[in-house]
C-alpha cells in the first residue's frame, strides 16, 4: 500500500466545519430511529412462534389422551360397560364437579367480577344462534329427514364446555407463557387456570339448561317419537290400531313417571302427615274449608254438613281434579232425627294425635328406642300444631279481605307455587354448587373463612372439598376414554341407520356443523367484542383463548348418554367422538388457540 493513502487530502477549515456539523446533526435522529427499531415488538411476538405452538397443544392434548387412554383400555376389556360408565359420570356430576365448582368460584368470584361476567350468557346466545343456524342449513342442504337433521342441530349446537376445554385451559395455562392479565397484582398460572374454569363453567351450565330440556325432549328424543316419514319408527295409522293408541299415559305410567321424576325425593309423600291421619282425609282448601272438624268425630260443628271420610288411596287416583278434589262428589251424612246441632265448639285440631292408635312412632318397643319414638311423636306433634294454628290465623286473615283482593293474592301464590316448582325441578347440584359460591364470594366475611389461610374451615371443610374436586376432571377423561370404546354401543337397535353411505354423511354433516362453520362464522364476532366492548373480563386473554375453543369444541360427551339411553343413532355417536376427540382434536385445537392469540394481540394494539 502507498504510503500517502494513509492521509487525507487537505480540505480547509470552513469546509471541515461544515462536514462535522452535518454528521452532528444527522447521528442524533438515526441513533433514535434505531433505538425506536430495536424497541418495537416483531410481528406475532405476542405468542409463540408456530412451531412452538404446535408443540404446546401437542403437550396439553397429549396430557389428556395419557388421563383419557386408561378408560379405553379398561373398556375395551369388557370391565367398563356403558351401565358403569353413566354411574361414574352421574357419581361425578352429583359429587365431583360441585366441589370443583365451589372451589373456584366462590374463592375467584367477587361482586365487582358478577356484574363483568354478564357478558358471557349474551356471548353465549349468539354462539348457540350461530351453531343453529350452521346445523339447519347443513340439514337443508344435505336434505335429511326430520329426526336426522334434530340429530345434526344437537351435534352442532351442544359443544363440549366441560371435560376437554377444561383440561386444555389448565395444561394451557402453564405451557403459554403471556397469559397473564395485568388487571390482576401477582397474576400466576394458577389464577389463570382458575379464571378460565370460572368462564367454562358459566359457558357449562348455560349449556346444560339447553342440553337436558330442548336436547333431551326434542331434539334427541327417541324414534317412537317421530314417523316413518321423518326417520323414526312410529306407525301412522292409528286410527286403525284402536283407541288404545291415544291413551297417554297409563296409572302405572303415571306412577312410575312420578317416582322416577327428578324432583321426587319422597317429600311430597312425607308431608302427607299434614293432611291425612290414620286413613283420613281432611280436606282443606278453599272449596271444602273443613278446618275446625276433627277427623275422629262424625257429628256436626254447626257450620257444614258433614261428609265421610274418604280412603287414603282416592288422593292417587287417576281421576283426581288438578286442584287436589276428586272428581266423585263425597257423600252427606245424615242430620241428625232431633233435627239439633251442636254448637260451633272449636277443638283442638291435631290433638287426636296423641291417641295411641294414631302415633307415627312405636312407643311401646321398649328401651332406648322407646323413649326415642316417644319423643319424636312429642316433636312431631307440636310442629302440627303449630302449623294448624299458623294456618289458621292466616285463613282468618285472608277471608278478611275483599273477594277481588283474594282472588289477586290466590292468582299470584299460584303463579309463584308454579314458578318455585320449576326452579326446584330444574336445579340440580352444580347449580347448587354455583349459587352457593355466589353467596360465600358476595359476603367477604364468608369468603375470610372458607379461603384464608389459618382459618377453622379453610383447613377443614374447604381442603376436603377441594380434594374431592380434584378428581372431577381426570374422572371426566376417564368416563371419556370409555365412551370411545366402540364394543359398549349397543348393536341393532330400533331406529338404527343401516346404510353406511346415510351414516358417513350424517358423521360429515355434524363435524361441519360443530367443528367447522360456527369457528368460521364466531371468529370475526369474537375479534370484534374483544377490540370493542368495554368490559373488562374481555382484556383477560385467557377469556379470548376460553371463547374460542367453545366454538369449536367437539360435541359434548353427554349427548353420547343422551342418544344412548333414547336410542338416537348410538353408532353414529361412537363415530362422531372418535373422529373429534381422536382425529380431529389436534388440528382444531392448535388452530382455535392460534386464532386466540391473534385476536388478542390485534385487539391490544
Amino acid at each position: 500500500m502507498p504510503f500517502s493513502e494513509y492521509f487525507t487530502s487537505p480540505t480547509s477549515l470552513y469546509n471541515r466545519q461544515i462536514l462535522s456539523g452535518l454528521v452532528s446533526r444527522d447521528q442524533i435522529p438515526l441513533a433514535n430511529d434505531a433505538l425506536q427499531i430495536l424497541k418495537k415488538a416483531a410481528p406475532h411476538s405476542g405468542h409463540p412462534n408456530f412451531a412452538h405452538l404446535t408443540l404446546l397443544v401437542f403437550e396439553a392434548v397429549l396430557e389428556v389422551v395419557c388421563v383419557s387412554l386408561p378408560g379405553y383400555i379398561v373398556a375395551r376389556q369388557g370391565m367398563f360397560d356403558a351401565e358403569g360408565q353413566k354411574l361414574m359420570a352421574n357419581l361425578n356430576v352429583m359429587l365431583f364437579t360441585p366441589c370443583l365448582i365451589f372451589t373456584k368460584l366462590a374463592s375467584q368470584l367477587t361482586a365487582e367480577k358478577l356484574v363483568d361476567l354478564a357478558i358471557i350468557p349474551a356471548i353465549f346466545v349468539v354462539q348457540t344462534l350461530v351453531s343453529y343456524l350452521c346445523a339447519w342449513t347443513i340439514g337443508k342442504v344435505m336434505k335429511f329427514k326430520k329426526r336426522q337433521a334434530n340429530f345434526v342441530i344437537a351435534m352442532g349446537v351442544f359443544g363440549n364446555s366441560n371435560s376437554l376445554p377444561i383440561s386444555l385451559v389448565l395444561s394451557l395455562s402453564k405451557t403459554l407463557k403471556g397469559l397473564h392479565w395485568d388487571k390482576v397484582p401477582n397474576d400466576n398460572d394458577e389464577e389463570v387456570g382458575a379464571r378460565g374454569i370460572l368462564y367454562l363453567l358459566i359457558f357449562q351450565q348455560l349449556g346444560q339448561l339447553l342440553r337436558w330440556s330442548w336436547g333431551y325432549n326434542v331434539l334427541l328424543a327417541p324414534p317412537d317419537s317421530y314417523t316413518e316419514a321423518e326417520g323414526g319408527t312410529k306407525k301412522e295409522d292409528r286410527v286403525e290400531r284402536g283407541r288404545g293408541e291415544y291413551r297417554e299415559y297409563s296409572d302405572d305410567d303415571r306412577e312410575n313417571r312420578r317416582l322416577l321424576s327428578p324432583s321426587y325425593d319422597g317429600i311430597r309423600d312425607m308431608s302427607e302427615d299434614f293432611e291425612y291421619y290414620d286413613g283420613y282425609e281432611v280436606e282443606d282448601d278453599d272449596e271444602t274449608r273443613i278446618g275446625t272438624e276433627s277427623p275422629t268425630t262424625a257429628k256436626s260443628d254447626g257450620l257444614k254438613t258433614p261428609r265421610t271420610p274418604h280412603n287414603r288411596s282416592s288422593r292417587n287416583s287417576p281421576n283426581r281434579q288438578p286442584n287436589g278434589t276428586a272428581h266423585e262428589t263425597p257423600d252427606l251424612l245424615p242430620t241428625p232425627t232431633n233435627g239439633m246441632v251442636q254448637p260451633h265448639h272449636n277443638p283442638d285440631y291435631p290433638a287426636w294425635l296423641e291417641y295411641p292408635d294414631n302415633k307415627k312412632y312405636d312407643e311401646d318397643c321398649g328401651g332406648l328406642q322407646g323413649h326415642i319414638n316417644r319423643g319424636r311423636n312429642v316433636v312431631r306433634y307440636q310442629l302440627l300444631k303449630i302449623g294448624h294454628a299458623i294456618r289458621m290465623r292466616s285463613r282468618r286473615a285472608f277471608d278478611s279481605l275483599p273477594k277481588p283482593v283474594q282472588k289477586a293474592m290466590s292468582y299470584t301464590a299460584f303463579k309463584t307455587r308454579a314458578f318455585l316448582a320449576g326452579v326446584w325441578e330444574f336445579m340440580n347440584p352444580p347449580l347448587w354448587s354455583m349459587l352457593a359460591a355466589i353467596i360465600v364470594a358476595s359476603v367477604p366475611y364468608l369468603q375470610h373463612l372458607f379461603f384464608d389461610k389459618g382459618t377453622f374451615l379453610a383447613n377443614s371443610a374447604t381442603r376436603a372439598v377441594q380434594q374431592s374436586g380434584a378428581v372431577a376432571v381426570p374422572l371426566i377423561l376417564v368416563v371419556l376414554g370409555g365412551n370411545l370404546a366402540r364394543n359398549t354401543i349397543p348393536k341393532n337397535q330400533p331406529g338404527d341407520i343401516t346404510d353406511p353411505k346415510e351414516e358417513s354423511r350424517l358423521l360429515y354433516a355434524s363435524l361441519l356443523a360443530r367443528m367447522v362453520f360456527p369457528t368460521l362464522l364466531m371468529a370475526p364476532f369474537l375479534a370484534l367484542v374483544a377490540k370493542y366492548v368495554p368490559v373488562s373480563i374481555v382484556d383477560d386473554k385467557i377469556f379470548i383463548v376460553v371463547a374460542f375453543l367453545l366454538t369449536g369444541a367437539p360435541s359434548a360427551l353427554q349427548l353420547s348418554a343422551i342418544t344412548q339411553t333414547n336410542n338416537v343413532y348410538p353408532t353414529v355417536m361412537s363415530n362422531i367422538l372418535f373422529q373429534s376427540y381422536v382425529v380431529w382434536i389436534l388440528p382444531s385445537t392448535l388452530i382455535l388457540v392460534l386464532l386466540a392469540l391473534e385476536t388478542v394481540e390485534w385487539a391490544t394494539n
